[in-house]
């Protein structure tokens, strides 16, 4: 009976540790307003914060720069970012929401250097797990 008891026990607590190993993350961006996920865009991009970029972008996220033609997907734009991590730019940011309808949002980040200033407008959509971003060009006005 005692052999029983131990077995029982002990197959209880193996099937809620693998349980809790199974649990997704939850997304901390979930239920965050637009003009929020667009500072955190900021944050990633100028100050080399990567901690949420897994929440940040949707999966077919594409990134563009009109000087040069490159295009990034998620993974490689991810990727660059977590290189420069903890990198931040000596520059002065400012945003400003285009437009925000129903489920889509355009926006307009400026990031001014000492020479030159970029400008990406990005695009969100708000998903089943909140706002995301979904299109960055970049220009060099």
């Amino acid at each position: 009976m005692k052999k029983t008891l131990t077995s029982i026990a002990t197959a209880l607590i193996m099937i809620t540790s693998f349980s809790s190993f199974a649990a997704e993350k939850t997304n901390p961006l979930k239920y965050v307003a637009s003009n929020k996920i667009i500072e955190t865009y900021l944050a990633a991009t100028t100050f080399g914060s990567i901690d949420f970029n897994n929440f940040l972008f949707t999966t077919d996220f594409e990134y563009t720069n009109s000087a040069n033609g490159d295009r990034f997907n998620k993974l490689q734009y991810t990727d660059f970012l977590k290189a420069h991590k903890g990198i931040r730019y000596d520059c002065t940011t400012s945003y400003e929401i285009l437009d925000q309808t129903g489920k889509a949002c355009m926006a307009k980040v400026t990031m001014k250097f000492n020479t030159f200033t970029r400008i990406d407008y990005i695009t969100l959509n708000n998903t089943a797990e909140g706002w995301k971003v979904n299109k960055v060009a970049t220009t060099y006005p």
